[in-house]
């Protein structure tokens, strides 16, 4: 028997919540649904589902209470799917451990693509707490954590400790969004303010990473939110 991936959405709205059933059915996803967020806490841990898509704006309580509860024991990746497009709410979803957030009305490919990121994702979290990640590599920029050395297209490139360990952040986290708050507070401590000098050491770091600092291809802006590395090879 093939194992088939688990995902539990969770969404009010019938049209959307049968649209997104569809999408997952016909891309061989098994699916469970409510669009209650007390009943998604039950199923989440009834289920064990191996993805959530969550809507904030539910009848009973809001899909972030819902976020947060989940968040109390469970690591499953959460995609919260919303209405609600303003900067404040995706900072604070995704400061509250949502893994991505996609702003309604979207994409077919979109839906599936971050699906499968956050789900891959996922997987290599759990295989990396049995075994140390020693390299991280994507495109033609390699970091190799052992050696604490970084190389573009094979030669080395010098990095200010701040700006190393900004990078190796992302990386850890690449193909998600951190926000400007999260890395602040993982990088100076969670007592300081330090949005400008993110902003220069972000500046320095494109112009030694990127070809094009203009139209970066490694680290991408989500603008108002913070910074997503892309996904390792």
């Amino acid at each position: 028997m093939v194992y088939k991936t688990l995902i539990l959405i969770v969404e009010d709205e019938a049209g959307i919540s049968n649209f997104i059933s569809a999408i997952l059915t016909s891309n061989h996803y098994q699916i469970i649904k409510t669009k209650e967020g007390n009943e998604a806490i039950s199923m989440m841990a009834s289920h064990s589902p191996d993805l959530i898509l969550l809507d904030l704006g539910l009848p009973d309580i809001d899909g972030i209470e819902v976020l947060k509860a989940i968040r109390q024991w469970s690591e499953v990746p959460i995609i919260v799917v919303s209405a609600r497009g303003h900067e404040r709410e995706k900072v604070e979803a995704l400061d509250l451990g949502a893994d991505d957030y996609i702003t309604k009305p979207f994409g077919t490919s979109e839906l599936l693509a971050r699906i499968r990121t956050a789900i891959r994702r996922n997987k290599k979290a759990i295989e990396s707490d049995d075994q140390s990640i020693k390299k991280f590599s994507v495109g033609e920029f390699e970091i190799d954590f052992e050696k604490r050395k970084v190389r573009i297209k094979g030669k080395e490139v010098h990095f200010t400790p701040i700006e190393y360990k900004i990078i190796t952040l992302l990386s850890e986290h690449a193909g998600k969004v951190l926000t400007h708050d999260f890395i602040i507070k993982k990088i100076w401590g969670p007592y300081t303010n330090e949005t400008q000098a993110l902003r220069v050491n972000m500046a320095n770091i494109r112009r030694k990473l990127e070809s094009n600092p203009a139209e970066p291809k490694y680290i991408l802006t989500e603008i108002g939110v913070g910074y997503r590395m892309i996904e390792s090879n």
